[in-house]
């Protein structure tokens, strides 16, 4: 990774994470590298750090440091598009499914820095056009129906070619890292992490056709509004982005390696799948 020059930080809105920052903030200083920080979130840092605009802090740093849950290392990892800065996810109270760590394993992680014992896996987004802006999801993106609005209804193309036809209560478009999150719950399947591909899932399928679609990287998909549906909701990421009527198209693809993200070995996807999805195995067999 070479010289350490610059650390971002990104903290959640709520929980405390004075001890892992004032960690941070002394490794860094040790090590002559200066800590960056959001401007909503500089005065929870340190007042040697330097508040910069959302857009220049994965520019201006080595490293990306996550400090909260799933929402906040999905937010790093956003502002983090496009750039190679790698994301490391301290998790802060809750079971975090993307967080690499515990704020307790901080001290041997920032080790493992220094001693190049580690390594950074490659994340695929999802990306669309909303409302005159580009957005990016690192879990899902999904037309969700509106209370007393009507149903999602949506013709599903891929490529191009018309496939199959939803009513439902919500339709996920979801990345392989997406598919333990909102995917999920909708009875999608569990995907490695790694695969650059994602899903399209209904939720509470009206229609006979319930089945999930897998895609490849390079398979766009196109989600057309048809005349049956209500005003939906666009989440992106679980937030709230915009929203969409009867005649509206969306048009869903992939964007492999958009974010970077810090592994340091100490345990699988599966073992946190898991843990947090609470699997605990078949009937055994005779």
């Amino acid at each position: 990774m070479g010289s350490l020059s610059g650390v971002g930080l990104v903290l959640h809105p709520q929980r405390n994470a004075k001890s892992a920052v004032d960690a941070i903030v002394e490794w860094a200083s040790a090590r002559s590298a200066t800590v960056y920080g959001l401007p909503d979130e500089i005065s929870r840092i340190d007042c040697a750090a330097v508040a910069v605009p959302p857009e220049d802090l994965a520019e201006r740093s080595k490293i990306l440091v996550s400090l909260g849950g799933d929402g906040t290392m999905l937010r790093a990892m956003r502002l983090s598009t496009g750039h190679a800065t790698p994301v490391l996810g301290v998790n802060l109270g809750k079971l975090g499914f993307l967080a690499e760590i515990e704020v307790g394993e901080l001290p041997q992680a920032l080790s493992a820095f220094d001693e190049h014992k580690y390594t950074v896996e490659p994340r695929t987004a999802i990306t669309a056009e909303l409302g005159g802006q580009r957005v990016h999801a690192f879990n899902d993106i999904a037309l969700v129906r509106i209370p007393g609005d009507g149903l999602t209804a949506v013709s599903v193309s891929v490529a191009g070619h018309p496939f199959v036809r939803y009513a439902a209560d919500a339709v996920i478009v979801a990345t392989s890292a997406g598919s333990t999150a909102y995917s999920f719950s909708a009875g999608g399947p569990i995907v490695s992490p790694t695969i650059e591909g994602f899903l399209v899932v209904p939720a509470a399928a009206h229609s006979s056709f319930n089945r999930a679609l897998v895609l490849a990287a390079d398979e766009e998909v196109t989600l057309d509004l048809l005349p049956s549906s209500g005003v939906v909701a666009v989440e992106v990421d679980g937030q709230v982005s915009g929203s969409l009527g009867a005649g509206d198209q969306l048009v869903v693809s992939a964007q492999p390696g958009a974010a970077r993200v810090v592994r340091l070995g100490k345990t699988t996807f599966y073992q946190r799948a898991r843990r947090k999805l609470q699997v605990t195995g078949s009937a055994e067999v005779g």
